[in-house]
């Protein structure tokens, strides 16, 4: 969860002693430059060979994201099938060996000759030519998730091993691929009764993506049971060996997913722990998957959450946005204003904006478009005009006689994004350039000694423990860009207290008042007033308790500064290690001994003295090993974006309400305590 961040010399960033310039000088040879480049340079790279060797331009990399993006490939083939109304059930199955095979009951592959390659399959073209597909044209497929023409045969090329089955017209047909190259002839299995459709077994290249590369059954189920909430009409089966789940929560060996609620059913689970601004979510979907576009979402404002925005087209996630979520802001915006006009409210509401609207909205939605259009080929943001213009006419009139059906729900939501659009403006006219004004204006804690210069940039607040650490810290740090706030022993544990305790907190409503940014939804970054928000505790045990109540605090509370790189901790020294005239300082037992016998001779007598706290070093040793940039190490606090459910499950574990979870945790970890935890 977090990594060190080192001082680095000049010599390390511009590699020792500046070279002087000197003038540049070409030397011609024999018979011109151009002799040396030739038509032998030019190289062709034929099938999927220019796959393998750019991965990054076909999938964005070949790191876990980009793996999983295999399987996102393979299965949208098997939902457009469903979307386009040929197969009712797609089935997924995790192998312990690391394979993944993804089987539909659709119409399958066509295995005929191909007209421009008799003397191929249309299932070897499909599967060895990049651009080749039935997507292209509308007729074969109105909406559909991959018009790239790239997907299968991208995962073809960057498999060891790929085995592609087909089930038509009662006969069963085989090919086996190896990095993208057919390891013989389609083969004829013979007649099949009761099967029908396309089933594709494959396993990703380590040569690729590494020794240690394997799919995530984590990833890979919330994957499938997102597709099964997208189309109501279809049912996903899940499978995964068992032996793949140990360690792992939340994930069934077997599972059936059909939900015919579709983004309703999906966003009801997703937020049924949060307090709603209204009781009621608002959900619809309009046209269908043909010529003009269908649109369903699914939209709630939580009131004590951040909100988040899930959008889809034709199936395929799209976490960078586009034009589909334009559409539905637009709306949203808008009928909102509108029913403030019917109910008198309309001067209140005129100085709302979307960003105001979706201010704690939780969002579903999914569109359905023919021929889209997209940034980058893993999708990621959809760039066709024209579905904005369908999200915003399908959902305008849906939302207003929402809004008219439930004036109680409606004035509640207008009330909450009114204020949210007042205390917008309330901290535009707050922020001024003027730190000090900005002080007095926000009217800062009281313990706080502020930095006096005035921008953002190499700015630091220096959270610490007690006001004897507090002291010392005042006089150690650099007053132009350094400030210190001490806090008075362990602060709340907000992960198992209750909302009033934590608003009636005083340490915490200094600590986010200092910060000046917000909490959660409210969260602002132009706001904030420090470049780095710095945890300095003692290095013992109390210390690192207290931070990991601050860390928790941060986590819960302000998950933003964490994503934007702010919050870090500071590592002071637990030892001081002197011999003579000479001394050097320990962060741990460890670097205790290593440093005994790297930086004193064998028979040296070493001096050992442990610090109690950061109040007992001088200020001038607190600033040497601790608060300044040029010497000191801090460790960088980051979420893993990969890891995010694994890191919510472990807070929640250990710092939640459950004692018996953490006892656990205790148990199964105690063979790893120290022995030195008795005497602190």
């Amino acid at each position: 969860m977090s990594k060190q961040l080192k001082p680095k010399a000049k010599d390390d960033f511009f590699g020792g002693d500046e070279p002087k310039p000197r003038a540049a000088k070409v030397t011609p040879r024999a018979g011109g430059a151009e002799a040396d480049y030739t038509a032998a340079d030019i190289e062709v790279l034929e099938g999927l060979e220019p796959v393998r060797r750019r991965p990054g331009m076909y999938i964005g990399g070949t790191d876990e994201k980009a793996l999983h993006h295999l399987f996102a490939e393979v299965i949208d083939n098997s939902m457009d099938e469903a979307l386009a109304g040929h197969a009712t059930f797609i089935g997924v199955e995790l192998s312990a060996d690391g394979f993944l095979t993804v089987t539909d009951n659709g119409r399958g592959i066509p295995i005929d000759p191909h007209p421009k390659f008799p003397k191929k399959s249309a299932l070897e073209v499909i599967m060895c030519t990049l651009h080749s597909g039935g997507k292209f044209d509308s007729k074969v497929y109105e909406t559909s998730g991959g018009l790239h023409g790239v997907g299968i045969s991208v995962v073809n090329a960057l498999s060891s091993l790929l085995e592609v089955e087909v089930a038509r017209s009662q006969k069963l047909y085989r090919m086996t691929f190896e990095r993208g190259h057919p390891k013989g002839k389609l083969e004829d299995l013979g007649k099949i009764n009761n099967r029908r459709g396309t089933r594709v077994r494959f396993k990703p290249d380590t040569d690729i993506f590494g020794a240690k590369a394997a799919f995530k059954p984590q990833r890979l189920f919330k994957m499938t049971r997102s597709k099964a909430y997208l189309f109501g009409g279809v049912e996903i089966r899940w499978n995964c060996a068992p032996e793949l789940l140990k360690g792992v929560d939340d994930v069934p060996a077997e599972a059936t997913f059909h939900f015919p609620g579709g983004l309703k059913d999906y966003l009801a689970a997703a937020i049924h722990a949060d307090t709603l601004v209204h009781p009621d979510i608002f959900s619809g979907k309009s046209g269908r998957n043909g010529a003009h576009g269908a649109c369903e979402w699914a939209v709630a404002w939580t009131a004590d959450a951040d909100g988040f925005l899930s959008s889809y087209t034709n199936t395929v996630p799209t976490p960078d946005g586009g034009t589909h979520e334009a559409g539905l802001r637009s709306a949203l915006l808008r009928g909102l204003k509108d029913h403030a006009e019917r109910v008198g409210q309309g001067k209140r509401a005129s100085s709302i904006t979307s960003e105001d609207v979706m201010v704690g909205a939780a969002v579903m939605l999914s569109v359905f478009v023919r021929e889209p259009e997209f940034q980058g080929q893993t999708k990621d943001r959809l760039a066709t005009a024209e579905a904005q213009r369908i999200v915003e006419q399908a959902m305008k009139d849906p939302f207003d006689h929402w809004l008219s059906g439930n004036p109680n729900q409606a004035n509640r939501l207008l009330d909450f994004v009114v204020d949210r659009a007042e205390e917008r403006l309330r901290r535009r006219q707050e922020k001024e350039t003027a730190r000090k004004t900005a002080g007095k204006k926000l009217r800062l804690p009281g313990k706080l000694a502020d930095c006096s210069d005035a921008g953002l940039d190499g700015s630091e607040l220096f959270i610490v423990e007690g006001d004897s650490a507090g002291g010392s810290a005042k006089q150690a740090r650099d007053r132009k860009t350094q400030a210190v706030l001490p806090l008075r022993g362990k602060i709340l544990n907000v992960a198992s207290a209750g909302k009033d305790k934590l608003t009636a907190n005083t340490q915490l409503a200094d600590l986010v008042q200092a910060i000046g940014c917000g909490m959660l939804a409210q969260y602002r970054e132009e706001d904030l007033r420090y470049q780095r928000i710095i945890i300095m505790t003692d290095a013992d045990v109390d210390g690192a308790h207290i931070a990991s109540l601050l860390i928790t605090f941060f986590y819960r509370q302000m998950p933003r500064l964490i994503d934007e790189g702010h919050l870090f901790l500071a590592v002071p020294p637990l030892y001081k290690l002197t011999n003579g005239t000479k001394s050097v300082y320990a962060r741990d037992d460890a670097h205790k001994a290593a440093l005994i016998k790297s930086e004193f001779n064998a028979n040296a007598k070493v001096e050992v003295n442990r610090f109690k706290g950061l109040g007992e070093m001088m200020p001038a040793q607190l600033k040497e090993t601790t608060m300044d940039p040029a010497k000191r190490t801090m460790l960088k606090v980051v979420l893993l974006a990969d890891d995010r459910d694994t890191t919510a499950d472990s807070v929640e574990r250990l710092m939640g309400t459950k004692a018996e979870a953490r006892f656990a945790f205790i148990s199964d970890k105690a063979e790893f305590a120290n022995d030195d935890l008795l005497d602190v």
